[in-house]
């Protein structure tokens, strides 16, 4: 008897030590934190005592906070936003959120106010956002000596050419100090340093919009008229962003494509069009066949 109760204290002793052990996650796990999307680190938080305790103590991975999946953003309110920022302690770098509509000027206030560092502030199409809350918010940072690298509001209603001005004047940049392209609006280039704004005033149409420039260094045109504008003054093509005429090569999509980029896309077998690759998905692969059809062809083949 005595024998049994010894292993058995034993054996405690020894099941102890493993739930120990096991609840004590590697070390090199802490690594990866950082890059973990917002909702998934907080579900690590979740996992076990070491890693929540890990997680409150140590805030670089609150730093730069990103909300872009269609999840996400429909479950973030001013609270939670609050919340989750405050793991940064003062320190945010970053703040993305996207098509976040239930975001109030009261928490991007109450965050910039809390976070008086932060360099990039991105909220398109949060659109429970006013232009009168963003001035709000640059002007806050501003008392705090901190100046944005880059702003995002395109999608916010009522962004008039007064609200652009006066956050250029936040933001001491200028419409001629940074160029962007199209289609991929996130690549741009900033002159000495000056702060970048995702929308401006179109020298074409006088409208607050997204205005780019053309990809072409040695565009003609850029010469000769001037091809910057938005994308209703200026026609584009879908994958380059050179500006094109309005009778150049249509894709299978509808979208507008330079000659280059026509010759070089795979071709529906039916009509000739390509897709651009941002609509490839909708090809229709025949079987048997190494080509495919566009959505339109593939239609009146079946009513055939």
């Amino acid at each position: 008897m005595d024998m049994e109760i010894s292993q058995a204290t034993n054996n405690q002793h020894q099941t102890n030590q493993d739930s120990s052990s096991i609840g004590q996650p590697h070390e090199s796990l802490f690594l990866v934190l950082p890059y973990l999307p917002l909702f998934e680190l907080l579900a690590m938080a979740q996992v076990s005592k070491s890693f929540s305790n890990a997680l409150k103590d140590d805030i670089l991975p609150w730093l730069n906070i990103v909300v872009d999946e269609k999840l996400q953003r429909s479950r973030i309110s001013d609270e939670i936003l609050v919340k989750v920022t405050s793991r940064a302690m003062g320190r945010l770098k970053t703040l993305v959120l996207i098509n976040c509509d239930r975001i109030t000027n009261d928490g991007i206030q109450t965050v910039v106010a809390m976070n008086p560092n932060i360099e990039k502030l991105h909220v398109p199409q949060c659109t429970g956002l006013t232009p009168e809350g963003i001035i709000g918010a640059v002007t806050t940072l501003n008392l705090h000596n901190t100046t944005l690298k880059s702003l995002k509001i395109n999608g916010i209603y009522s962004i008039t050419k007064e609200h652009i001005q006066t956050l250029q004047t936040l933001l001491k940049s200028e419409e001629t100090q940074h160029k962007r392209f199209y289609p991929d609006t996130s690549r741009h280039e900033q002159i000495d340093g000056c702060p970048s704004i995702d929308v401006g005033i179109c020298p074409k149409c006088d409208e607050v919009r997204m205005v780019f420039d053309c990809t072409l260094e040695t565009c003609e045109k850029k010469k000769a008229i001037g091809c910057r504008g938005c994308k209703f003054c200026i026609l584009r093509c879908e994958e380059c962003g050179k500006c094109v005429d309005e009778d150049e090569n249509d894709a299978a999509c509808e979208d507008t494509l330079c000659l280059d980029c026509w010759i070089q896309l795979p071709k529906c077998d039916f009509c000739n069009k390509p897709y651009c690759k941002k609509h490839a998905y909708k090809q229709c692969v025949p079987p048997g066949s190494s080509g495919f059809l566009c959505d339109a062809c593939n239609s009146t083949i079946d009513e055939i």
